[in-house]
């Protein structure tokens, strides 16, 4: 397994003060530390067990999470719930959250285009990340995308030089970095995307690992 160096302190991330995922959740609903809640539908707060070993932090809400509610519901779900089966993982023995709990997106007619949070809606909304890490307090977070990366390590730590690599910050849970899975749904040539996917899912299988540890 591939392991990085500590890289001492991750970004100190303030954190809400919850003694309960439901308790979090419910001060979660009235959030308004950034604007994007203005155009949400609601907000979309994390889901699993309060004593998940591992915990995957995604970028943000698309436009199936924003109408239900609910993390990881639509294609990039789909597609990340057959990646964890495949790695050896059950995603209802995960807890699920975003680093971005409103769906931020640019409208284009009838449809509504994902847009990428900025450092400083990832920074606001890092309150929320941080108080789920400190009540849950798994064995292994997974970072899928920048954005995630982003909301833990701030600006200094890059995804693709860490990619696939278990990151060992000083005051927070191990780190597995590796992509988002709507990244692998946006490659059009077929053998490109396999290749990806089979990647993916040995990032995945590092997780586990780490898990039977």
């Amino acid at each position: 397994m591939n392991i990085a160096a500590n890289i001492g302190p991750a970004l100190a991330l303030d954190s809400a003060d919850a003694t309960s995922i439901a308790r979090l959740r419910h001060q979660a609903e009235g959030c308004t530390r950034c604007d994007l809640y203005r155009n949400a539908t609601q907000i979309v707060f994390g889901e699993g067990s309060g004593k998940a070993e591992i915990v995957l932090v995604g970028e943000q809400p698309g436009d199936q999470e924003d109408l239900t509610g609910r993390p990881f519901v639509g294609p990039a779900g789909r597609l990340l719930e057959q990646c964890l089966e495949e790695a050896g993982l059950e995603r209802e023995r995960c807890y699920v959250t975003n680093a971005v709990k409103h769906f931020k997106f640019t409208p284009r007619g009838k449809r509504r285009l994902h847009a990428k949070p900025n450092a400083g809606e990832i920074r606001r909304c890092a309150w929320w990340l941080g108080a789920e890490l400190d009540i849950i307090k798994p064995k292994l977070v997974i970072t899928l995308g920048a954005s995630a990366l982003y909301a833990l390590f701030g600006p200094k730590v890059k995804l693709t030089p860490e990619r696939g690599h278990i990151l060992h910050p000083a005051n927070r849970p191990p780190v597995l970095v590796t992509i988002h899975p709507s990244y692998l749904l946006r490659i059009r040539d077929g053998a490109e995307q396999r290749r990806l996917r089979r990647d993916f899912v040995s990032d995945l299988h590092k997780a586990a690992e780490f898990q039977l540890r």
